[in-house]
């Protein structure tokens, strides 16, 4: 009863949304209630979880936890391992925000499971990679905390019950080092449903359907939010500190608009809680901003869906074909290249190929199936078919690129990455994707200490921050399976500093 309660739930908020005007323009309210019961199925672990009860909410805290994703849950942990008491807001039906769409992986280098596994890896090549990436303009002491963290964080989640040993690669890296659940599932439900189980059972208060209105402050100190709880009763709550944990605003149309008219007619594979809240209230609070105008577009989006396709499928040995059968662009470049790339198609589409060998390394795909996106032929001709492009183009271009992945040589578009299996196992399956708004980079500016700054780079006394809501990290691009990294290395940090903060008060 519970479970359908909780589903009910999910679905008339995000009716309430699309009415609003909250979901993507290009998407008709029909397509985006399907999308949301849809979004409600894959959550169902989520949804089975006992929040706490509005009953135990108490008047203050000694943290408070704005937004129940990886950022935030991550962030409740470190701040009670230090001896304090957080508590967790989170104003959709059920935890985990956009975390609960990650899929490939995360990125870490120089871990323990890199080292078993004879992976030859280290920060610096990793730092220059993303900062190449990003092209140059991520924040450099960001970068490298974030990088010179990302081996403990891994062996952090390892020690939780949250193992990540299964590895890959992703655009824009040349080591493997993308680390995903031992079976090659998708990344964020595992990792939203293994933070939520040490959350309960730490008994951390986390309160949903509270959606914080607002952040309170006394002589310039950040002492607490204002929350509606279940759209009903409103209530001030006193802490002494606040961690700010909501993520991005992909699913804002309008703050997209503002910065980035260019993308008013893409689909997005945010949540529709991505509405860029903490933003908007740390402005309030004076804080700054930085790189707002930097939205990164995936170039594998099912459309109809509004659905992400995860990078480990190229990064398993698939490859991208346009409505003519033929390969155009290394598909593991980067996401701004690869969307590039699609873009200058006629269709402005294209297809992901692949066969049962990815199928079997990338398990995403079977959630890819059970929504009906991926189309299936027992031979070349087969598949064509159902693609709608030549057989005799296709089976062309799959023979040239299983000839490359014998050679190691891809003399058509240099791809090195992804190129260590051939794709000859029947059956073959094909996903028709085009680009759609993914993942906001800009946001609320703070330090390696997660403090959150205001415009002349003072931090704002009590306030802290991690993960999608802030910016700065990623540049002018975002690599990959870097979010996910972001989520845990900061929001671990932000556990701890807030933590320092209040002990130090």
């Amino acid at each position: 009863m519970k479970k359908k309660l909780t589903a009910a739930l999910i679905f008339a908020f995000s009716f309430v949304l699309v009415i609003a005007g909250c979901g993507n323009e290009k998407t008709n309210s029909t397509q985006k209630q399907e999308k949301e019961e849809k979004e409600a199925e894959v959550v169902s672990g989520a949804s089975q979880t006992n929040y706490t009860p509005y009953e135990e909410l108490k008047d203050s805290y000694d943290i408070i936890i704005v937004g129940a994703g990886g950022a935030g849950m991550t962030a409740a942990l470190e701040a009670q391992a230090k001896g304090l008491n957080p508590v967790i807001f989170e104003k959709m039906p059920v935890a985990g925000g956009n975390t609960t769409k990650a899929s490939s992986g995360m990125n870490a280098s120089e871990t323990k499971f890199q080292k078993e596994q004879g992976i030859e890896d280290n920060n610096d090549l990793f730092y220059e990679e993303t900062l190449k990436g990003g092209h140059g303009t991520n924040d450099k002491e960001m970068l490298r905390f974030f990088v010179d963290n990302s081996a403990s964080a891994i062996e952090w989640l390892d020690t939780i019950g949250i193992r990540l040993n299964n590895l890959t690669i992703t655009g824009g890296m040349n080591e493997k080092r993308t680390h995903r659940p031992e079976d090659g599932s998708a990344v964020g439900q595992y990792i939203v449903d293994g933070l939520l189980k040490n959350v309960q059972e730490k008994d951390i208060p986390l309160f949903v359907n509270a959606e914080v209105k607002g952040i309170t402050e006394k002589d310039g100190t950040v002492n607490g939010v204002d929350v509606l709880f279940n759209q009903t009763d409103e209530k001030s709550i006193t802490a002494k500190a606040v961690i700010v944990t909501t993520g991005g605003f992909g699913s804002n149309m309008d703050m997209i608009k503002e910065v980035r008219s260019d993308l008013g007619d893409y689909v997005t594979t945010n949540q529709a809680g991505s509405t860029g809240d903490g933003i908007k209230m740390i402005e309030k609070l004076g804080g700054a901003t930085v790189d707002l105008e930097q939205i990164q577009v995936h170039p594998t989006v099912q459309q109809e869906e509004s659905y992400l396709i995860g990078e480990a499928v190229r990064g398993e040995g698939a490859i991208m074909v346009s409505a003519e059968g033929k390969r155009f662009t290394n598909e593991l470049d980067t996401r701004d290249k690869v969307t590039a790339a699609i873009n200058e198609l006629p269709e402005k589409s294209a297809y992901l190929v692949f066969d049962s060998g990815v199928k079997s390394r990338a398990k995403a795909i079977e959630q890819y199936e059970k929504l009906g996106f991926v189309l299936e032929g027992e031979t070349i001709e087969a598949l064509a078919e159902k693609m709608n492009v030549s057989s005799e183009e296709l089976k062309v271009t799959l023979d040239t690129w299983n000839k490359a992945v014998t050679n190691k040589d891809d003399q058509a578009f240099g791809r090195t990455t992804g190129i260590e299996n051939d794709l000859a196992s029947t059956p073959f399956y094909a996903i028709k994707i085009a680009p759609g708004i993914h993942y906001t980079m800009g946001g609320v500016k703070i330090n390696t200490n997660t403090e959150v700054l205001n415009e002349d780079g003072q931090p704002i006394s009590g306030l802290f921050a991690a993960g999608e809501v802030t910016g700065a990290l990623h540049g002018e691009n975002r690599i990959g399976g870097n979010s996910v990294s972001e989520i845990i290395i900061f929001g671990r940090q932000a556990g701890i500093k807030s933590a320092d903060y209040v002990k130090a008060q």
